[in-house]
């Protein structure tokens, strides 16, 4: 069965080296949004199971995104994927609801393995 991931920064460079790190032989339908008005967008038309956050985006921010979707119920797992590494951010991001905080420039291990510790790749 396919993993719906949608994949939102507002850098299409950023989402390409986010796409291309995920695992080959994960089976996934993938989804992309530049900020986070179009990720709730997305989010909100349904199966979405793991989405990709950047924090700092125009139009909508990553936490205001994790601040909607816990109002929402949010039915997703999120990782956040920020160059913004301040301690606060990560326990913010945490507190409302992300399963995981990936720093900037993101490092293809790094995303396989919380993807394994999550159980969503081998």
């Amino acid at each position: 069965m396919s993993i719906s991931v949608l994949v939102v920064d507002d850098s299409a460079m950023a989402r390409k080296m986010l796409i291309a790190a995920l695992p080959p032989s994960w089976d996934v339908s993938i989804r992309q949004a530049s900020n986070g008005q179009q990720a709730l967008e997305a989010y909100r038309e349904g199966g979405i199971d793991v989405m990709f956050l950047d924090l700092t985006m125009p139009v909508m921010d990553g936490f205001q995104v994790l601040e909607h979707l816990r109002k929402e119920d949010m039915n997703c797992l999120v990782i956040v994927v920020s160059a913004d590494i301040q301690p606060e951010s990560q326990q913010r991001v945490k507190q409302l609801g992300a399963i995981a905080f990936m720093r900037k420039p993101i490092n293809a291990d790094a995303v396989h393995a919380v993807l394994k510790e999550y159980g969503l790749a081998l």
